[in-house]
């Protein structure tokens, strides 16, 4: 991949290999992407394809004594590869932001949920408590969130799909430079997600935020990304333009991908729909 100078995160060359008792199994097989400012690139593939293991080398929350991660990560020119560990947390949640797929491990059960949005943005800002909690407020109003009370809760007295919210708010809120969305949609229902989605071009475009954005839906895909790279076995098989991939898909793991997307009709007498 010819590197762009305005690229704001660079992936060349990335490989991940797991040590075992047995020796090193490969998972990811010289991984090559690039986020530009305000753009979204889109990674999809089976489930075990390697999305997430990139995810987490490139935020380097994989651990160093069972795996190895060889290859270039940088972020604004600056090398994340090989970090030191404090220096990678005052990155980690300011320039680069992560939204997973499991709402209900993403906060402590024991802390309220203001306690934690606060406890982010004052870690990365120099914030009063205050001001930190106007911002966490604001954010949790852009994801339909709007009561304030929600600060006052633990996390088991919400839903999933209001984690998931309260995850987002928390990740957008300091305008990181990149933002990898993990299934960001996945525990919500359509109406939220259409929000969720919307705040996220809002991010990207009034902030340039890049946004990596794992998922398997394919619809998620076509609302949102510019570019989509296809992962399969832990290698990237085709990267192409979202609407080029859509129409012309070039590799046969691709094309199945694409067929395997239900259809449906409705049925003019029962206006029952009918999955294909």
């Amino acid at each position: 991949m010819t590197a762009q100078s305005n690229a704001v995160l660079q992936i060349s060359g990335l490989r991940v290999t797991a040590k075992t008792a047995q020796g090193e199994t490969p998972l990811v097989h010289a991984i090559d992407l690039e986020l530009r400012p305000g753009r979204v690139l889109g990674l999809i593939g089976e489930s075990g394809c390697g999305k997430t293991m990139t995810s987490m080398s490139v935020l380097q929350l994989l651990d160093r004594k069972t795996t190895k991660i060889e290859g270039s990560i940088r972020l604004n020119g600056r090398e994340l590869n090989g970090i030191r560990s404090e220096s990678m947390r005052a990155i980690r949640g300011k320039e680069i932001s992560l939204i997973m797929q499991n709402p209900m491990n993403a906060f402590n059960p024991v802390l309220t949920i203001g306690s934690q949005c606060i406890e982010t943005i004052r870690t990365h800002t120099s914030l009063s408590k205050k001001q930190a909690y106007e911002l966490a407020v604001s954010s949790l109003h852009d994801v339909n969130l709007p009561d304030p009370t929600i600060m006052k809760q633990y996390p088991f007295q919400l839903s999933g799909g209001m984690l998931q919210r309260i995850m987002i708010a928390t990740a957008v809120c300091l305008r990181p430079s990149v933002i990898i969305a993990d299934e960001p949609t996945t525990a919500l229902d359509a109406d939220n997600q259409l929000r969720v989605l919307r705040q996220l071009d809002r991010i990207r475009s009034e902030y340039g935020t890049s946004i990596l954005l794992i998922t398997h839906d394919l619809g998620v895909i076509a609302e949102i990304a510019d570019e989509v790279a296809v992962m399969h076995q832990g290698r990237i098989v085709e990267q192409a333009d979202v609407f080029r991939l859509f129409d012309h898909p070039q590799h046969e793991y691709t094309q199945k991908l694409l067929n395997a997307r239900p259809s449906f009709s409705i049925d003019q007498q029962s206006n029952e729909i009918i999955l294909a």
